[in-house]
Parts: C-alpha cells; sequence; structure tokens
C-alpha cells in the first residue's frame, strides 16, 4: 500500500486535507446557506492565541461581491504585470464564485497586548500581530478544509494582499489587524489532480 492510500484509508478528516484543492473557476451553482454556516462554524473552532478568536469573517454576495472583483481588476493597473496578471485572475475567480469570504484580524490582541506584555512596545507589537495573523491563518484552513469535506471548492487568494489596505477598508475592517484574506467558495468548474508535494525525506528532519 502506498503513503497516499494508507493516508486515505485512516478517515474522514485525513481525506478531506488529501482531497483539497486550489479552485479558481466555479459553476453557476449556490451554495446552501446551511453549508455557508457549516464552513464558517469550523473556522471559528480553529485555536487562537489566549483564545482571543481576534479574526472576522464578512460573507460577500450579488452586489457587494461584485464591487469587491471590479475593485481588485481596477487596481491591478497599478502594479507591473506579473503582479497584474495574478490580481486580474483573482478578480475572475471572485466573479465566478457564488459566494466569497473575506477573514480579517480585529487587531484587539495587538492592541490589548502591547499594552500588557512587560517588554518594549515594538517587539511586543510584533508578537501580538504574529500571534493574530497565526490564528486567523488556521480558521482559513478549518474553512477551507471544511467546504471539501462537503464537497466544495475554495481558493485562498495570496496576491490580494498587494492590495490589503484597500480590501480591509471596502469591508468596513480595521487595517491594525493587518491580517487579509479572501475565499472564493462554491463547486469546481472542472476537476483537479493539484499538484504534486514534495516527498517527507525533503522536507522533514528529526532531533533526537
Amino acid at each position: 500500500m502506498s503513503d497516499s492510500e494508507i493516508y486515505l484509508s485512516k478517515n474522514d478528516t485525513l481525506r478531506s486535507i488529501k482531497n483539497r484543492r486550489s479552485v479558481r473557476m466555479f459553476l453557476d451553482r449556490i451554495v446552501s446557506d446551511e453549508d455557508l454556516q457549516i464552513i464558517l462554524h469550523a473556522a471559528n473552532q480553529a485555536p487562537s492565541a489566549h483564545n482571543q478568536q481576534s479574526w472576522r469573517f464578512v460573507v460577500l454576495r450579488g452586489k457587494k461581491k461584485a464591487e469587491l472583483a471590479n475593485l481588485v481588476n481596477t487596481m491591478a493597473d497599478s502594479f507591473p504585470k506579473p503582479s497584474c496578471v495574478l490580481l486580474r485572475l483573482a478578480s475572475r475567480s471572485i466573479v465566478s464564485a457564488p459566494v466569497v469570504i473575506a477573514a480579517a484580524n480585529s487587531g484587539e490582541l495587538i492592541s490589548r497586548g502591547t499594552e500588557l506584555f512587560k517588554v518594549d512596545k515594538d517587539t511586543a507589537h510584533d508578537f501580538f500581530r504574529i500571534m493574530e495573523i497565526q490564528s486567523s491563518a488556521a480558521a482559513v484552513e478549518n474553512l477551507l478544509i471544511a467546504a471539501a469535506s462537503l464537497g466544495l471548492a475554495a481558493v485562498w487568494l495570496g496576491v490580494l494582499v498587494l492590495i490589503k489596505n484597500d480590501i480591509l477598508r471596502f469591508i468596513g475592517e480595521p487595517p491594525e489587524g493587518e491580517f487579509m484574506a479572501v475565499i472564493p467558495v462554491g463547486y469546481a468548474a472542472k476537476a483537479s489532480e493539484g499538484p504534486k508535494k514534495r516527498a517527507l525525506e525533503m522536507i522533514v528532519k528529526y532531533l533526537d
């Protein structure tokens, strides 16, 4: 039995992790409110620094989703060609998906922790900023895996960090938290095998 077969044989959670794909084009098919609530609940179950859960999720559909796509497309013109192309592709993914979920940090942990942590304020700010990013990134990964478990497809549009502050303003979230993720969600327009992953021997070392 291959490593992949062993992985898939274990349980549904591992199968969902294995089967998750970054999908950028979607069918014209609505994501139910029930499934949307399920993946948002999964995101909210992620571990967070000091259990502060300093993440916020903004669900965009219809007119607001179209406006976000237009914002991304417009901003693309101000970047060199490689970045411009990727931003335009991200805009198309937003248009294609029936629903888009934006994730942002509230900055609450940064604000509170910087005051309470008895070290240099710049050091404390960076420390809590990173912890907020780690927490929200875990929440986004939970969301992606939950979507895969329901037969949904999604993609984390990382290139949009280039226009992070513009998107935060658009969704009405403060820039203090800094983290931002935009995740189109829907049903895949076509099946994808996904990229081949490196062998564990290339990326893992053991220290005894």
